[in-house]
């Protein structure tokens, strides 16, 4: 078991071996962030169940499945904000959220495994990237297809799930798929879902 300091975001995921580009200006998560310096450079990523206000007080629930995130890099900023990229070093299972007295939350987590890097079949891969390409258009995305065919199976598939435009509970799913075969196939149908419902701000999986 490890406690963590955890960073609840809807609609943010994080991935072992990915990066995640985060502004941190909230007060509590400075907090957060300075506490990591001092420490370990650890941030469990995870999302919450509901919504998360600005600067209040509320903790709504949290989805049982999140990532910890090692800082990589730091840029302090004069007014105390700061720009972080966080690297996912691994998945956690929650176990408890722990009594604290600081501003941020800390939990009890199970550390997972990291699995072994996986490989797509020839025709998932042709398929996720033909509905890529068909989803990228649709949204007016530039898209570098030179460099997104050099990427390997696992940077594609967890790729396009940190940055797609789905809610929180689909973005879940997608963290909770048992491996990138699911994974693939699960963002093909969010991304045809999304293909006949143009104009809406996001995905909702229900």
């Amino acid at each position: 078991m490890r406690r963590l300091s955890i960073f609840p975001l809807p609609g943010a995921l994080l991935f072992p071996g990915m990066h995640l580009p985060l502004h941190i200006f909230e007060p509590r998560y400075r907090a957060m962030v300075s506490d990591a310096m001092a420490r370990d450079r650890r941030i469990g990523m995870i999302q919450p169940r509901g919504t998360v206000s600005i600067g209040g007080a509320e903790k709504p629930e949290l989805f049982d499945l999140g990532c910890v995130g090692r800082i990589a890099e730091i840029e302090m900023l004069d007014d105390g904000r700061s720009n972080l990229i966080l690297e996912g070093v691994a998945l956690f299972r929650l176990v408890r959220e722990l009594d604290v007295t600081t501003p941020f939350r800390q939990v009890e987590a199970e550390l997972l495994p990291v699995a072994e890097e996986e490989t797509l079949s020839l025709g998932r891969r042709a398929s996720l990237e033909m509905e890529g390409r068909a989803f990228a258009d649709r949204q007016g995305y530039a898209v570098d297809w030179e460099a997104v065919a050099r990427l390997d199976d696992q940077a594609l598939v967890n790729g396009i799930a940190q940055i797609a435009p789905f809610d929180a509970a689909a973005k879940q799913a997608l963290l909770e798929a048992d491996g990138i075969e699911d994974r693939a196939e699960l963002i093909i149908q969010l991304m045809r879902f999304f293909g006949r419902h143009d104009g809406e701000e996001q995905v909702t999986l229900q």
